[in-house]
């Protein structure tokens, strides 16, 4: 696929100098958006790209653009599309929409039978999930895969998950199913016309998962007054 010069493409082995870059963007992007992230080494990343698992997108003066791999659970029975980044200078032009729709591709080839699934705390990336087909789901219907959460450990918000016992996070799930899905326009449609209830319902989720872990001897005031339940659910 080409777009402004751009081309997104399976990942090659000559595309491993791109390793350091990649892992290296996708911790600074998660301390800039203050969420949690399963950390990958670039180490990894090479894995990936010499198991063919991995989309990158490049201008076509090799600047790297974006990225994203697929993790494999429960024996080929589930498959993450993990990792999406795009670099500062291209984000809000569609890239990570048309990486997600290629990854996607080449994970229904390489696992025609098994159950995409992704974590988000997005609302931008719910919305290219809904497009492709993905729906919201309980943590129940993931991967129960220990290996799997295992790789949440790294992430900053692994108390909040555990002090769950792993039926919710700061993440959304969401899933498709070769077998049982709805439609993309279906999925897509749902989505514009719940938007606002899922922005409120990601509010809410930072709201009450979060606050167990604030600070008690500081707690939070308004001119002297304690903050009202709808400030944290429409203001944060």
């Amino acid at each position: 696929m080409e777009n402004n010069n751009i081309v997104i493409r399976v990942a090659t082995a000559a595309d491993k100098v791109y390793a350091t870059t990649i892992t290296d963007e996708m911790g600074s992007s998660a301390a800039a958006r203050g969420t949690g992230i399963a950390k990958r080494t670039p180490e990894y990343i090479e894995q990936k790209i010499d198991e063919g698992k991995a989309v990158i997108a490049i201008t076509d003066q090799n600047e790297w653009v974006g990225f994203c791999y697929i993790e494999t659970w429960s024996h080929g029975e589930y498959v993450a599309n993990s990792g999406l980044i795009v670099a500062p200078a291209f984000r809000k032009s569609g890239v990570a929409k048309a990486i997600k729709k290629r990854i996607f591709d080449l994970s229904k080839k390489l696992y025609p039978e098994a159950k995409i699934f992704g974590l988000t705390t997005g609302l931008a990336v719910m919305k290219i999930n809904s497009d492709l087909g993905y729906e919201p789901v309980t943590y129940s219907e993931l991967t129960q895969d220990e290996a799997f959460w295992a790789g949440c450990k790294s992430c900053v918000n692994y108390e909040i998950l555990m002090s769950k016992e792993r039926k919710n996070c700061m993440c959304t799930a969401m899933l498709y199913d070769p077998k049982d899905h709805y439609e993309p326009e279906e999925t897509k449609q749902y989505f514009k016309e719940n938007v606002k209830g899922f922005e409120r319902l990601l509010r809410f989720k930072k709201w009450k998962l979060l606050r167990p872990f604030l600070k008690k001897d500081k707690p939070e005031t308004n001119g002297g007054k304690p903050k009202s339940f709808f400030h944290h659910l429409f203001h944060l």
